[in-house]
C-alpha cells in the first residue's frame, strides 16, 4: 500500500497542540514572569512539530497539553538552531 499524503505530526493524539506566539503576546509573557528570552527552554528549528507550524529561529512557541490535575499545562519554548555535530 502506498502512503501519497504526508505524515502531519500535529494530528498525532499524542502531540500537543503547538502555535507560534506573536511579539505582543511574548512581550506580556516576558512581563507577567519578569524573565527574559535567554530564560525560555529551547526546542531545535528542525523537531517535526516545529517544522509542521512553520516556525523559525528565535519564535516563541506555546504549547499547550492536556492534564489530569490542572486540566490544561502551558508552556513555552524558544526556536533554536541545531547545533551542528
Amino acid at each position: 500500500m502506498a502512503l501519497n499524503a504526508e505524515l502531519n505530526v500535529l494530528k498525532h493524539e499524542m502531540v500537543p497542540e503547538h502555535s507560534i506566539m506573536s511579539g505582543d503576546d511574548v512581550k506580556a509573557l516576558f512581563s507577567k514572569y519578569n524573565i527574559g528570552q535567554e530564560h525560555l527552554p529551547k526546542i531545535y528549528h528542525d523537531d517535526p512539530a516545529v517544522l509542521a507550524i512553520g516556525a523559525r529561529i528565535n519564535d516563541v512557541i506555546k504549547i499547550v497539553r492536556k492534564s489530569m490535575t490542572a486540566g490544561r499545562a502551558e508552556s513555552y519554548r524558544q526556536v533554536v538552531k541545531r547545533p551542528k555535530k
